[in-house]
């Protein structure tokens, strides 16, 4: 049983837990119930019927339950219109999708919050030499790097004030980068200040990691184009595939004719029976980001009293995705952590993380990822590049106890391989 392998010391500061974060639990509580509102009120709203998770194959024409889904989708994030399919295989996919249907060759995108996680390098350009990149396909391409994990206001309103930008693009998770994570009052400042200057750029917002975390989605702030995964927080660990594009009508549009065809748009798309999945992942939502958020605190808690101290966010602090950084000191701490995770996960929990070579990524890569769906980011996973400071990347748990059980065998598993 994995409670009589755990530490005693370490079980002993949990407990402690349950008093301490008591209040902060409390607030993630109150923005599950927010968004929970705001989905549920979109269920009803868009009559959602049990004929809505009809299988529909072969084109998938006139499939109404994909078309509610799409809806409530646009609601829920804040926007117009959305395009939510299984044939969006992740978000890299998303927000390939989404700039190779917007940008055009001699257009110019500019990243707001710098360098792009690793796996968005090569597919703009910056690395490697793909035929397909956008760099490849005449997009220029240029970044503004953050100051003190916050936008560059002025260097970037002088910037779009050349009105020579088709895009800018935010992303609002830190990938595996040490800056922290941009939050929703950010994002909104930044899109403000923009519009003052520039009425035209299509400003989207990589929304990977961040969906229902706060009250508001970058739509509700005035972001153009919003795109993400349901691996991650709106497929609420339920969902085995698919991403999203949402945002303004019109451009929607063009990404949907990027997915399909000129002409043909939203109208196809086959549905391998998923509906029910999607629209029951989203509407579990904000409860597995719930736990996911109080599975962060809780770690984040307990290793700074372990004597941890570079650790984001910080147990006390406002976060605004479901990621949890841990800088571990060591190789050994790294490798030992991640495979306690994937001990105690509930898939292939037998399996020995190792460092290892991943497609996308520069560095070799540990991952603890024993979760029902293959890469599934809402269900506990952890990794990291195997690089000095040795910064493991956490995010996720679809149920605090379990998440809970989870952190405290790994801990264990890093304490005992140390003394």
């Amino acid at each position: 049983m994995i409670l009589e392998q755990i530490n005693p010391q370490l079980l002993s500061l949990a407990e402690e837990t349950d008093v301490v974060l008591k209040d902060i639990y409390k607030k993630i509580d109150t923005i599950c119930l927010s968004n929970s509102n705001r989905i549920l009120s979109a269920f009803i709203e868009n009559r959602v019927s049990y004929s809505d998770f009809s299988d529909i194959n072969g084109y998938g024409n006139y499939d109404e339950g994909r078309d509610k889904l799409e809806k409530i989708f646009a609601t829920v994030l804040g926007c117009e219109d959305a395009l939510v399919r299984p044939q969006i295989m992740s978000g890299t996919n998303a927000i390939y999708l989404a700039l190779s249907a917007l940008l055009k060759h001699g257009d110019t995108m500019i990243s707001l919050s710098g360098a792009p996680y690793d796996s968005l390098q090569e597919m703009i350009g910056i690395i490697g030499h793909s035929s397909q990149s956008l760099k490849a396909n005449g997009v220029h391409y240029e970044q503004i790097e953050l100051i003190d994990d916050d936008f560059d206001d002025e260097r970037i309103i002088e910037r779009l004030k050349e009105n020579n930008v088709k895009l800018v693009e935010i992303q609002r998770s830190r990938g595996y980068s040490h800056r922290k994570s941009l939050s929703i009052s950010k994002i909104e400042r930044i899109i403000s200040k923009i519009r003052e200057v520039n009425q035209d750029v299509i400003i989207m917002v990589d929304n990977c990691y961040g969906e229902i975390v706060e009250t508001r989605e970058p739509g509700h702030v005035g972001a153009d184009v919003v795109v993400g995964s349901l691996m991650k927080n709106l497929g609420g660990g339920i969902a085995p595939t698919g991403g999203y594009v949402a945002g303004n009508h019109e451009l929607i549009q063009m990404v949907a004719e990027r997915l399909t065809a000129p002409g043909i748009g939203k109208s196809l798309g086959a549905n391998f029976n998923l509906n029910n999945a999607f629209f029951k992942g989203l509407f579990m939502a904000p409860n597995a980001v719930k736990n996911a958020l109080k599975t962060a605190v809780f770690t984040s808690y307990i290793l700074e009293k372990l004597g941890y101290s570079n650790i984001s966010p910080r147990y006390d602090e406002p976060r605004t995705d479901i990621i949890q950084t841990l800088e571990l000191k060591t190789k050994e701490n790294l490798v030992n952590f991640t495979q306690g995770i994937q001990q105690t996960s509930p898939i292939d929990s037998f399996v020995r993380v190792l460092p290892a070579p991943m497609p996308g990524y520069p560095f070799d890569e540990v991952m603890a990822a024993g979760s029902f769906t293959q890469g599934s980011t809402i269900e506990l996973s952890a990794d990291a590049p195997v690089i000095e400071p040795y910064t493991l990347y956490m995010q996720g748990g679809l149920t605090f106890e379990y998440g809970k059980l989870s952190i405290l065998l790994a801990l264990t598993n890093m304490k005992r391989k140390l003394d």
